[in-house]
């Protein structure tokens, strides 16, 4: 099976470059047989990728230990689950991972365009995959595979990270994956179309749904590492600004930015270099979070170390940089178009700003990121910059990224008038002040948290007005009932109303985010068994202590009772686990959610007599951050839901 996948790699790889060599001979010969044979290489390839993953997935299954990678995460004790997992537990399998996903993708594209060889555009798109595929397959087979054998047979081997050993993150890797993957697709239809000099808008007409399906795996990707870090690393955060995590929230910022300016290209055909521009930069920073995972220039609790891979991806990135500017300073001329924003006040104007923060936001993270190695070459120190650096530069910019949100829909395209103006800022502005008077009244004075809820009440409104008046709209064109025409309007135009669900998911996620951190509450004691804790209204008394062997770990679990506001709340149980073949035990984390807070715990130590110290928390709104992730999601996925007939406006 060793012999297997390597074969499969090579033959993976070998087939990527056959792809160019009869793609290249067909554009150079004007020659569409050879356009034909290299799109069916091209889909060809999927199959030996395929093959190379079952081969390493078998090999993590039957326990082949003398495969170095198999060895150093995995053992036998592993349960099965988590045996899937150790695919991409560490740099050799993601790798792996990365370039079968993209072979996939690849796959598709050469299928749905299987009669369009004769668009003058086309045979680029696939020279442009073959090449940044065969890239990969080409770092996968010198460099970095994942079948190199060890020169003996270990009778067991060191076993998955304890902390990797978690439901979430048979999810969070792979969806990450399929995001930043994903958009290679757009790139490459942008590439194509700057080449062959073919810039009308059909290459964005014909990636509307890969960008907007891999912004949606990068938001659950994203999310799901939230998660993670919530229930598995037992600081009672989600997002601390470490370097890997920022690595992905970038291309997120800039992705989100294009889908808003592409918006802009269908309705008013402006802003083409943007597009193009930000399209090449989300896929840059895709590669960048790649280079930054695997260059081990940066300490992050994510990243693979120094796995000899970042100067490759280094190269990569900057040649793929460079070629994507100069052939959009070469297409300026035809990129620019007559057309200008009219007006200030329109919502082209405020999709533009929109971005100008988001771009910004993204360019903050980075600088932040980047900056112990700026520091490091300026100085001669690696200087870092923590959460009050990020928090401090970007919580302004996002207060006003939200309030642009509320704002765009009361907007007219092209240019606003007062009395439009007037007519639909009026009802939103007055519930957001009155509700922003309510909350001073009630105890919250400190100025970003005001303001964080306010505009959350602000673009709440203005988001369930459009709701009212497409029903309304609707009812009146066709004389339905306004519950029969509530749901049948957002259903016909979902594309449009998609957008607004992923507009309140991020409220909510803001008021989830800012109640957690501004009123959360922390507390550490040490009880004997009897003894008892207070941490706001919850009361915690140490009740009962066992241990335990489960599958491939020894868990020592400690009860408590909880009493709310004096009431019995039931028990809830924390564990400390020592896995197998690890060294460093772990802290599980318990929890109590409800729709007002999380009750949090983790028990960080064991004394002799099985005392316990026990770390706890109260986050005040903490899941409404998760239900608004669920609503991203699940409007991104509607927007994308394949229309009827009809034209549908954004």
């Amino acid at each position: 099976m060793v012999t297997f996948g390597n074969l499969s790699q090579s033959a993976a790889f070998i087939t990527g470059l056959s792809a160019m060599f009869l793609l290249l001979t067909g554009l150079m010969r004007n020659d569409l047989r050879f356009i034909e044979a290299g799109r069916r290489a091209l889909a060809g390839l999927a199959v030996f990728a395929t093959m190379a993953a079952f081969a390493l997935s078998w090999l993590f299954m039957t326990d082949n230990f003398q495969v170095e990678y198999v060895a150093s995460y995995s053992d036998r004790a592993l349960p099965l689950f988590y045996k899937a997992t150790s695919f991409w537990a560490g740099q050799k399998g993601s790798l792996l991972f990365w370039a079968w996903v993209l072979s996939l993708y690849i796959a598709l594209v050469t299928w749905n365009t299987r009669k369009e060889t004769t668009r003058k555009n086309t045979p680029y798109i696939y020279l442009i995959l073959a090449g940044i595929v065969s890239f990969f397959f080409l770092l996968l087979i010198t460099v970095s595979s994942p079948f190199e054998l060890l020169q003996f047979m270990p009778k067991d081997g060191k076993g998955l990270n304890p902390m990797l050993q978690n439901p979430g993150m048979i999810f969070h890797p792979p969806t990450l994956f399929l995001g930043y993957i994903g958009f290679t697709i757009p790139f490459a239809y942008a590439l194509a179309a700057l080449i062959s000099g073919r810039l009308d808008p059909d290459w964005l007409k014909k990636t509307r749904r890969w960008n907007i399906l891999s912004w949606i795996f990068l938001t659950i990707g994203i999310i799901l590492g939230g998660q993670w870090a919530y229930v598995e690393l037992g600081w009672g955060g989600f997002w601390a600004w470490d370097p890997v995590e920022n690595a992905s929230f970038i291309p997120w910022l800039i992705s989100t930015a294009f889908i808003h300016t592409s918006i802009i290209q269908e309705r008013r055909n402006i802003m083409k270099v943007w597009n193009m521009s930000l399209i090449v930069l989300t896929f840059l920073a895709c590669i960048f979070g790649t280079y930054l995972v695997r260059s081990g220039i940066l300490q992050s609790v994510h990243d693979f170390g120094a796995t000899g891979l970042g100067g490759y991806f280094l190269v990569f990135m900057i040649v793929a940089a460079l070629g994507s500017f100069l052939l959009i300073a070469e297409s300026y001329s035809e990129l620019k178009t007559n057309h200008s924003l009219e007006s200030l006040l329109s919502r082209e104007s405020t999709f533009l700003f929109n971005n100008v923060i988001l771009l910004a936001i993204a360019f903050s993270t980075l600088f932040g990121t980047m900056f112990p190695l700026i520091s490091e070459m300026v100085t001669g120190k690696k200087l870092t910059v923590g959460e009050p650096f990020f928090n401090m530069v970007n919580t302004p910019l996002f207060l006003l990224l939200l309030a642009i949100t509320g704002l765009c829909p009361l907007i007219s395209w092209r240019k606003a008038s007062i009395n439009n103006l007037k007519h639909n800022f009026l009802l939103p502005f007055g519930l957001a002040l009155i509700g922003g008077a309510v909350l001073f009244t009630f105890g919250i004075r400190e100025l970003y948290p005001l303001l964080a809820f306010t505009l959350s009440l602000f673009v709440s409104a203005t988001i369930l007005l459009e709701f009212i008046g497409g029903a309304r709209a609707r009812k009146k064109l066709t004389g339905e009932g306004l519950l029969l025409a509530f749901p049948k309007v957002i259903w016909k135009m979902r594309r449009r109303y998609g957008g607004y669900i992923v507009h309140f998911g991020i409220v909510l996620m803001v008021v989830g985010i800012t109640g957690s951190t501004t009123f959360k509450l922390e507390k550490e004691v040490t009880l004997q068994r009897g003894q008892s804790m207070t941490i706001g209204d919850y009361t915690l008394q140490y009740n009962d202590f066992k241990s335990f062997q489960d599958r491939n770990r020894t868990v020592y679990a400690a009860t408590l009772g909880v009493t709310k506001n004096g009431k019995p709340a039931g028990d809830i149980t924390t564990e400390r686990r020592y896995y197998i073949n690890a060294k460093q035990p772990t802290t599980e984390v318990s929890l109590r959610i409800s729709p007002k807070e999380d009750l949090y715990l983790t028990m960080p130590m064991i004394g002799k007599n099985n005392e316990i110290t026990i770390k706890a928390a109260v986050n005040p709104l903490l899941v409404w951050g998760w239900v608004g992730g669920v609503f991203m999601v699940l409007g991104g996925i509607m927007a994308i839901i394949p229309a009827g007939s009809r034209r549908q406006t954004a």
